[in-house]
């Protein structure tokens, strides 16, 4: 009797330490790429119905526009200060509100640049946020003007290009552009597989890029540096 009790409480210890080292995988893969993770920081209130998904948050249905008020309301009153905002309510046309948002936060203590962005996945029907945490970095804007078009050369020996004419693609490739960080001149960089090209009209930027790999943007401006971002590569229909 006494071995049969043992095997019994033998067996449910061992499912319950799978049980536990399983909720743990589970957990570890639903951060999974993440440099901050809201449910761990007192000062970043999580909006309501997001759920983890490895580097991204996610909810059924359109919320972006939800989720933007929300921090603009709620992280001032914990201590952060707006360093840059951009979101697609500043474009009067209705169709491109599905682009979402882009915003950069500053707070006295905080070692580094919190950024959170959001836009809503038409596919899935969901709105996926991101959340981030960057080193205190310069970001110098080099593009100023939105253009009626733009103009991505698939390699750099490109004569024909393929034009973007989306005025919402056009402000989100900016923003990505502008806010890459800033290298040094002097920085030799790195080699990279693939080479492309956009025009903007006034300004030609040429685009160093491998999968999985920093992308580098390259002008008369100087170089910047930015994370191997999906968006970016929808938006410019360049395969990394």
């Amino acid at each position: 009797m006494k071995k049969r009790n043992l095997l019994f409480f033998g067996s449910v210890l061992i499912f319950i330490i799978l049980g536990w080292f399983s909720y743990e995988k589970i957990t570890a893969d639903a951060y999974e790429g993440m440099t901050i993770i809201p449910e761990q920081q007192k000062d970043i209130p999580l909006y309501k119905g997001l759920k983890a998904s490895r580097s991204l948050y996610v909810i059924e249905g359109n919320h972006w526009e939800d989720i933007y008020f929300f921090y603009q309301k709620e992280l001032p009153k914990h201590g952060w200060k707006v360093e840059y905002i951009q979101s697609a309510l500043d474009d009067e046309d209705e169709e491109n509100d599905w682009s979402g948002f882009y915003s950069r936060w500053r707070k006295e203590g905080f070692d580094g640049v919190l950024r959170i962005s959001a836009h809503y996945q038409s596919f899935d029907e969901k709105t996926e946020v991101s959340f981030d945490k960057h080193p205190i970095i310069t970001t110098t804007p080099w593009v100023k003007d939105i253009p009626a078009s733009i103009c991505i050369y698939a390699t750099l020996e490109d004569r024909n290009c393929s034009k973007i004419s989306d005025k919402s693609k056009i402000i989100q490739i900016q923003s990505l552009i502008n806010n890459a960080i800033d290298r040094e001149k002097e920085d030799k960089l790195p080699n990279r597989k693939k080479a492309s090209i956009i025009d903007f009209g006034d300004l030609e930027i040429e685009v160093y890029f491998e999968r999985d790999k920093e992308i580098y943007f390259l002008s008369e401006k100087g170089w910047k540096i930015m994370k191997p971002d999906p968006i970016f590569f929808e938006l410019t229909n360049l395969t990394p």
